[in-house]
């Protein structure tokens, strides 16, 4: 029998759950509703609930502040009023609140702590064999990667014609014996032999992901969920305007008091035309009314962009648009939008047969630099051929490429940059040169990146007043080397080879 049950005291930024028995007559998920209001000195804040199997109806509270919280749940589901209290401690090591756009282009936790994306691509990770998730989490956490892009609907597409380990509804899928590298194709969309009830969440599926969620906030990483996507056998992307609304109204209402959530409405959304312009503005507006902490939201591109401009959006989350091109825009796509650029999808590391998974780990680190010289930053993927078709983009498991040890040497150098960020200075033509964001008509820190250029020296001339610490970064190596401290023109000898930067301090400011 289900009881009237929350825990007495949480920390800030932490889920509280309240969870009260209800009415299981009709479908619980349509005909029955929940919502809790939760006060404190410092806020009230209203927040639907949801059903969660075997009579469970639950709500989710994120509290912003350490005091002492009343709350009341009431709605059709019940004929009774459920309150109570709590107190709410401050929040602990590691937990620095959700993640928001700070210094325009940049983000940081609500604790003011700078976070820098190192973003990572793994589909349905979260969808395989126990095994294989446990992999994941330990690679993750041996890793640089502080943010994870991942889908809550299966995923069908090359590589990716396995049964996943659950279904987000009640029902059957189509017989996927039938599937072959070569007709995998031919069966999107409503595929027949599919029988699902789209207005019945399987809840074993949906607490799973909560499991992984908060896996991931333990490693403090952002659990970027992709909402909605076109890789589909089973009919998930082509339900009806009502389903895809109770759908999004489920994962709202279930989600969002997790504070490393971020939103991606959709993954390639130009990829599903049975969806319009007016679809996805609809989705976004559940979001903006119904999410109470407004976590980050976006929307990704296969080709053509979102207009990132809409206001509802709050950084960009773009795939490339060039073969050999993306990073390079960066500077050009902060000035169109005004908002932290994310370039999510860069082509990936890998061997495998498709354009977009096949550079070289230099070349991706490449991108990684040249993205963050920019004042912008990429996302990684790997897509090496494995014995049994375990790509990381899409399963998880292991990294084997050369570039996520690479991360973690260019994560510690934006940590050491002065203030909030890096922004593009036009300093020099022929190299790419960043400053930090907030410094003013003066800069004091320079980081220039020569990417796959190879001078032997560099000189520089800033003023015969100042003196300036010169570091020689070699950004593969990961090493960092002093090369002395300068005061008017002077001359910085280089190795001549590829994926070199310097880095310059003021002196005094050292």
């Amino acid at each position: 029998m289900i009881e009237f049950t929350y825990p007495k005291q949480t920390e800030r930024w932490d889920v509280l759950e309240v969870i009260c028995p209800g009415f299981t007559d009709k479908n619980p998920f349509t005909d029955y509703q929940i919502r809790g209001v939760f006060k404190s000195n410092g806020e009230t804040k209203t927040v639907e609930g949801f059903y969660n199997g075997d009579g469970r109806y639950t709500v989710r509270f994120m509290p912003s502040f350490a005091e002492h919280y009343t709350f009341a749940i009431s709605g059709s589901f019940s004929d009774k009023t459920y309150a109570g209290d709590f107190a709410v401690l401050p929040a602990q090591k590691g937990n620095h609140g959700p993640v928001r756009v700070a210094n325009t282009f940049h983000f940081a936790y609500e604790d003011g702590d700078p976070y820098y994306s190192i973003g990572t691509t793994c589909y349905v990770w979260e969808l395989q064999s126990a095994e294989l998730q446990k992999k994941t989490l330990e690679t993750l956490s041996k890793s640089a990667f502080n943010k994870i892009r991942f889908c809550i609907f299966p995923k069908h597409y090359d590589y990716n014609l396995g049964e996943p380990r659950s279904y987000p509804y009640e029902g059957k899928p189509m017989d996927s014996s039938v599937l072959t590298k070569e007709n995998f194709q031919s069966y999107t969309g409503t595929a027949p032999g599919n029988k699902w009830d789209f207005k019945r969440f399987n809840t074993e599926h949906f607490q799973h992901i909560d499991n992984c969620i908060k896996a991931l906030r333990d490693l403090n990483i952002e659990a970027d969920l992709i909402i909605m996507h076109p890789y589909d056998r089973w009919g998930f992307s082509m339900m009806s305007a009502e389903e895809d609304d109770l759908y999004w109204n489920y994962c709202i209402a279930r989600f969002s008091a997790f504070r490393n959530v971020w939103w991606s409405l959709a993954n390639e959304y130009d990829l599903m035309p049975q969806k319009t312009l007016a679809d996805w503005e609809r989705y976004a507006a559940l979001l903006c009314e119904k999410d109470p902490y407004k976590h980050l939201r976006s929307i990704h591109n296969c080709r053509p962009f979102y207009d990132y401009s809409r206001p509802w959006i709050t950084h960009c989350s773009i795939q490339r648009q060039d073969l050999y091109k993306t990073a390079e825009f960066t500077t050009e796509w902060r000035e169109r939008y005004g908002k932290p650029v994310v370039l999510d999808e860069i082509a990936y590391e890998g061997n495998i047969q498709h354009g977009w998974g096949n550079i070289s780990g230099k070349e991706l680190v490449r991108r990684f630099w040249e993205a963050a010289c920019r004042g912008g930053y990429a996302g990684h993927g790997e897509t090496f051929l494995h014995p049994n078709n375990l790509l990381w983009w899409s399963h998880g498991g292991e990294l084997h490429g050369e570039s996520p040890e690479r991360f973690k040497f260019l994560l510690r150098i934006l940590k050491e940059t002065p203030g909030h960020g890096l922004k593009p200075t036009p300093l020099f033509w022929d190299a790419v040169t960043a400053t930090a964001e907030n410094n003013a008509s003066s800069p004091d820190y320079y980081l220039i990146y020569y990417g796959f250029m190879r001078p032997s020296f560099r000189e520089f001339y800033f003023n015969d007043i100042e003196s300036f610490e010169v570091e020689v970064i070699d950004t593969w190596e990961m090493t960092i080397v002093k090369a002395g401290v300068y005061q008017g023109k002077f001359k910085v000898d280089l190795p001549g080879k590829e994926y070199m930067a310097i880095r310059i301090k003021k002196a005094q400011n050292l």
